[in-house]
């Protein structure tokens, strides 16, 4: 029997070396398991805030701090390119990798572009701020939303 913590180790392992989260199968196949096992642990997984997954509950959108869907927050490390949740995984991600990246999103007031280099020591110094319309003790109320 697979454990939930391979199921985890296998959506992080191939979410870090492709930049996409892997679907039901691909990490059943990675793990040994069947799919139905993978799909009860992502349920088992996603009960503990450690991914949200799709209406199905059969796929995942989220792993925290990288994202399933297309999103306007991207971060490209060593040439791959991964999707965020959210302005704040967008940092999240190279601190995951324990990678320098380039975060690239935009301002969500006048839609202008923003890029900003992260490395071991945190983002460069910017002017930017960054707010939280829903404080984050609720985010996982509608953690699609937040």
């Amino acid at each position: 029997m697979t454990s939930d913590t391979d199921v985890k180790l296998a959506i992080y392992q191939a979410t870090a070396a492709s930049g996409r989260v892997p679907t039901a199968d691909a990490v059943a196949a990675s793990v040994g398991a069947t799919r139905e096992d993978v799909i009860a642990s992502f349920g088992r997984l996603a009960a503990q805030r450690l991914l949200a997954l799709d209406r199905g509950g059969e796929a995942i959108r989220m792993a925290p701090p990288f994202s399933a869907v297309p999103t306007p927050h991207r971060v490209r490390v060593d040439g791959t390119e991964y999707f965020a949740n959210c302005a704040w995984d967008a940092l999240g991600i190279p601190a995951a990798l324990h990678r320098p990246a380039e975060v690239l999103s935009r301002c969500e007031q006048s839609g202008a572009p923003l890029e900003l280099s992260v490395d071991s020591s945190g983002p460069a110094p910017s002017t930017w701020l960054f707010h939280c319309q829903v404080p984050a003790a609720g985010w996982w109320k509608d953690i699609v939303f937040t």
